[in-house]
């Protein structure tokens, strides 16, 4: 399939800008040279939005956004009260408050899951899905080309987001190509990701 290239609508992410998991573990790391009661009051905080999450878990996109509207975002609109009030008592240029404004800095991506039942409250399992890929990056040496590598790491990145939404990926694939390969409209391009596939295919 020389000189194929995968469209980018196909590869378009649903995540958000920020992770929950690497903000929090700027405070698990503050957190382990007591005492420090700012870094371990704001796990706290952030392990009761988990607890939500936890609890949701396996549910309907439309349940887990009524639930995080109903519950998750008072914490998360109490823990920004407090974080500011909290930052404005610290040293600018300490390792907290830039824990703190590293968040602050990012709450549009942080809040983003709180609107939409599909997005996950962090990036761990897309990060999860992907570590096999990253553990045998050097396969990507023998691509033959920059080009290649890029269209191997597209292909990877398509045949985990099947994964992700229980789709076959050998089946999608030869399904996808094959539409594409006989001309595809380019304006139905958004039928063809694997979530509205796998709506439309019996």
């Amino acid at each position: 399939m020389k000189g194929f290239r995968l469209h980018p609508l196909l590869l378009s992410r649903t995540s958000p800008d920020a992770s929950w998991a690497h903000w929090r573990r700027l405070f698990f790391d503050l957190a382990k040279s007591p005492p420090a009661p700012i870094a371990t009051e704001a796990l706290k905080r952030i392990a009761e939005l988990y607890q939500v999450e936890a609890e949701i878990r396996g549910t309907s996109a439309d349940e887990r956004c009524a639930a995080r509207r109903s519950r998750a975002k008072p914490l998360v609109e109490a823990l920004r009260t407090w974080l500011e009030k909290t930052l404005v008592q610290l040293a600018a240029g300490s390792s907290l408050a830039q824990a703190i404004r590293y968040g602050l800095s990012r709450w549009d991506g942080l809040v983003r899951f709180l609107d939409d039942g599909r997005i996950e409250i962090d990036s761990n399992t897309v990060e999860r899905s992907m570590r096999p890929v990253a553990l045998n990056r050097k396969n990507a040496l023998f691509a033959g080309s920059d080009h290649g590598a890029e269209n191997w790491a597209m292909l990877a990145s398509l045949i985990e987001t099947c994964k992700l939404h229980r789709v076959n990926p050998q089946a999608y694939l030869t399904d996808v190509l094959t539409k594409l390969v006989n001309n595809w409209p380019n304006r139905r391009l958004a039928e063809l990701t694997p979530w509205a596939w796998t709506a439309a295919t019996p």
